[in-house]
């Protein structure tokens, strides 16, 4: 009898576990495959008042697309490790305004399904946006 309740014990812990890592890669923006499937994305930049919002779209391995510096973004995303990770809603985040672009990004990154918001209105926004610039913003501005 002791031995089915460790084993029943052991099993039930693994199946949390599995459960927990799902979940946390799921709330991290990745599939639990790892993502290792292509990047089309869609990038649409607003630079702020009196300007006109631009779209660009972009593929990695190759680079391509309409963006005009498509190897710069595929490396600006290859060097942050969860490009598209929201900041977590407790983080705290300094008061200061970095301007009033906006960006967001649709598609699919690596595979995994990408739907993220950019803007500069606090620190941790300022942080995320210069992380990705080179996918964000085109040379010579937004």
């Amino acid at each position: 009898m002791k031995r089915l309740s460790t084993v029943a014990l052991t099993g039930c812990a693994l199946a949390l576990a599995g459960c927990a890592a799902v979940s946390a890669s799921a709330s991290a923006g990745t599939s639990p495959s790892g993502g290792s499937g292509a990047t089309r994305l869609i990038v649409t930049v607003d630079s702020g008042p009196g300007t006109s919002a631009k779209t660009y779209t972009l593929t990695c391995d190759p680079a391509g697309g309409t963006h005009p510096d498509p190897a710069a973004a595929c490396a600006a995303l290859a060097a942050v490790s969860r490009p598209f990770a929201a900041d977590p809603a407790d983080q705290a985040c300094t008061e200061q305004y970095g301007g009033p672009q906006r960006a967001t990004v649709t598609g699919t990154y690596r595979g995994d399904t990408v739907a993220a918001s950019f803007s500069r209105t606090n620190g941790c926004g300022i942080s995320r946006w210069d992380a990705l610039v080179a996918l964000l913003v085109a040379r010579g501005g937004a």
